[in-house]
């Protein structure tokens, strides 16, 4: 199989590094993180111009068509640049779950606003108590006339604080299935706590209470949401994977440069052999949760949900494990400094932690490899 970027990729991977060197710098981020929204809408609308919103959107729905790799070079380079806009809570997971589960009609209305990168839409589906378990939904939708009510509570819905549409799961009474819905996130009886989360990544808990909505604001079929769910989940981990890579890569660089540049006694603390032992341990994480990350980036494209569901969990589990032992080692190579604001390596390393817990850590992941390999024998 041939692993080399197309001449396509290459250049969108360019166009996204040139921006982040360019409008992405420590000092930049800062001034992001400090700002009333915790994120730059010039840098969206940016992104979009570059082609990022367009990227996961179907070419029938008028997006760019791009598949698992394409998005893995974009997730890398948003990892090299720590990037605060919700690409990924408000692009790639929406992009995923409104072609998986939205009808042809659907499909184009909806994605028209999210490919120009006007329209920001979340998903809203983790919940108090459910954990990792994606089939757990609470959410009530009571049938009212022809259309439904809406009442409940989503927690840590990434993007939720400045998405501007809400794709809700919740399970009509009678069925044994999710439905998917379209809120307006500016609707009447819906409440947002907007908040930071430790790597300065936004999130939002919102509060459904009584929200009435039309027949038309079912996506998709009644209580066959789930397929589409887990289809989009596993698209939002296998991009996971990829942004770690790129953030442990980055990590990685900046603890050699130390290494080479913080004295002791006289010489660089890296010219001590188990400091360097500890960096090629370290590398070693990185050059395996690159090829993790790319056997997840071509299993999104996988028709076999089974095969697709076991190669991301497979990977995430692998890189799970990356991201701690990088995390971790680049901190201690540190020296406390590691954990200061001041240092852009205490942010890899938030990065990372937070990316391992989102949407399934190693343990989870694993556990879930290991009953697919239960199911098949």
């Amino acid at each position: 199989m041939d692993f080399s970027l197309t001449e396509e990729q290459i250049a969108l991977k360019d166009s996204l590094g040139k921006f982040i060197a360019r409008d992405y710098t420590f000092d930049d981020r800062w001034k992001v993180i400090r700002s009333s929204e915790g994120w730059s809408r010039a840098h969206w609308n940016q992104l979009a111009e570059i082609g990022l919103m367009a990227l996961p959107v179907a070419e029938a729905d008028g997006g760019l068509g791009g598949g698992g790799i394409d998005t893995m070079v974009v997730m890398e380079q948003i990892g090299r640049g720590l990037l605060l806009e919700p690409y990924l809570g408000c692009a790639v997971l929406p992009a995923a779950l409104i072609k998986a589960a939205g009808t042809e009609a659907q499909r184009a209305t909806l994605s028209e606003g999210l490919a120009s990168g006007e329209t920001l839409y979340a998903f809203a589906h983790t919940e108090p108590g459910q954990r990792y378990e994606r089939a757990a939904v609470a959410m009530s939708a009571q049938v009212s006339g022809a259309g439904f009510v809406l009442s409940g509570k989503k927690i840590t819905v990434l993007g939720g604080d400045c998405a501007d549409q809400l794709l809700v799961s919740a399970m009509v009474s009678g069925d044994t299935g999710a439905s998917l819905f379209l809120v307006d996130a500016k609707a009447a009886g819906v409440t947002r706590l907007a908040y930071p989360m430790q790597d300065a990544q936004r999130g939002a808990d919102i509060d459904f209470s009584g929200v009435n909505l039309g027949a038309d604001a079912l996506i998709g079929t009644r209580g066959g949401a789930q397929a589409a769910i887990d289809y989009a989940l596993d698209v939002a981990c296998a991009a996971l994977c990829a942004e770690s890579v790129g953030v442990m890569d980055e990590l990685l660089k900046q603890t050699v440069e130390y290494l080479k540049t913080r004295k002791q006694f006289g010489r660089a603390i890296g010219t001590n052999q188990a400091l360097q032992h500890r960096a090629v341990d370290m590398m070693m994480h990185v050059e395996m949760s690159r090829s993790m990350a790319l056997e997840a980036a071509v299993a999104v494209d996988n028709p076999d949900a089974a095969a697709r569901a076991k190669a991301i969990s497979g990977a995430k589990t692998i890189i799970g494990q990356g991201c701690r032992f990088v995390g971790q080692n680049a901190v201690q190579l540190h020296g406390g400094i590691g954990v200061t604001h001041e240092l852009a390596a205490s942010h890899y390393f938030k990065r990372l932690t937070m990316i391992n817990v989102t949407f399934g850590d190693s343990d989870w992941h694993l556990a879930r490899y290991g009953d697919m390999l239960l199911a098949a024998a």
